[in-house]
């Protein structure tokens, strides 16, 4: 059983916490309420924060030449300038943050999907983008594990949310002190995890890790984490996982019968052709990493990205 870093998530503060929707409502959702025993949320309203009060009129954001303005219709207010301004100053303040969980849609926290008017009264939506405090949030914090609630019904996003807060979480604990030796231990506990996500981003990433130039150790952890970022930018992909797949049950090859190796063949074409759970191929190599007692491959995250009680039988 792994132990895990416990996450640091900025919340969009009417998700389950408090009642601060522009209509004075609170949502309801499962997954904060499901992730909030295995994390530290930092909970913040942006409209609440710059002067809007509960209930308040709606918020929009509008086309004006190549550029856009977050304005109030009922009152003419331009809030741009102040929802910047506390944007700069509130993630300025975060010294440790592993990701973020914003309203969907919202002219202020949506990550996309937000509709933008051509003007501030009944025009119809010219196009989307994100609102105007995440698109400050994915400026700066674009490498961490950003989500919508939305979008985090979708069990392959939770999926790939989960594995890059808890790798960045354990990372950030790490650079909090950093020393070559911890660096290349957290490396090769990833690496299968990394080779899953992307391969060329996983050399590259031990690449630095070797250090032959022998940079400072803060140097080599500002440009591990950038490159970490990367390498988990996007979710793993059947062929990749796999591969990653093969590669492990391959440390077995010459201890299983031709029997058990078309078994565990017969289970990835399974589920390449979605007929399989992920949960089943990795139980069987669990079972041989057990029954030959495989430490490296014990010690992987690849087999246990996030705490068990987060993993779903409708991806995992």
């Amino acid at each position: 059983m792994r132990t895990f870093v416990t996450p640091i998530v900025v919340l969009s503060q009417c998700l389950e916490k408090e009642a601060c929707r522009y209509n004075g409502q609170v949502i309801r959702d499962d997954f904060v309420r499901e992730l909030e025993p295995f994390v530290r949320f930092v909970t913040i309203c942006p409209e609440v924060e710059i002067g809007l009060g509960v209930p308040r009129d709606p918020i929009r954001l509008v086309r004006i030449g190549e550029g856009r303005r977050l304005v109030q219709p009922s009152t003419g207010l331009d809030l741009t300038e102040a929802m910047d301004t506390f944007s700069a100053r509130f993630l300025g303040s975060l010294e440790r943050v592993d990701g973020f969980i914003l309203k969907n849609r919202s002219p202020s926290c949506g990550i996309k999907d937000v509709k933008i008017h051509a003007d501030a009264a009944a025009a119809p939506p010219v196009g989307t983008g994100s609102g105007q405090f995440a698109d400050a949030v994915l400026e700066r914090f674009g490498g961490k594990a950003i989500e919508d609630e939305g979008r985090l019904r979708n069990p392959h996003v939770r999926d790939h949310f989960l594995t890059r807060l808890y790798t960045l979480a354990a990372f950030r604990e790490l650079a909090e002190r950093p020393a070559m030796g911890k660096l290349t231990e957290f490396h090769a506990r990833n690496r299968l995890l990394f080779m899953a996500h992307n391969r060329t981003g996983m050399r590259a990433l031990g690449a630095l890790v070797a250090n032959p130039r022998r940079d400072p150790p803060a140097t080599v952890f500002a440009a591990y984490e950038e490159g970490l970022g990367r390498v988990l930018a996007r979710p793993a992909r059947p062929g990749p996982w796999i591969d990653v797949a093969q590669h492990a049950f391959g440390f077995f090859s010459r201890q299983l019968t031709p029997r058990e190796k078309t078994f565990f063949d017969t289970l990835l074409q399974r589920y390449r052709a979605e007929r399989q759970p992920l949960s089943s191929v990795l139980s069987v190599i669990a079972g041989r990493v057990a029954r030959f007692d495989e430490p490296w491959l014990e010690a992987q995250s690849f087999f246990e990205p996030y705490p068990h009680p987060l993993m779903r039988l409708d991806h995992r």
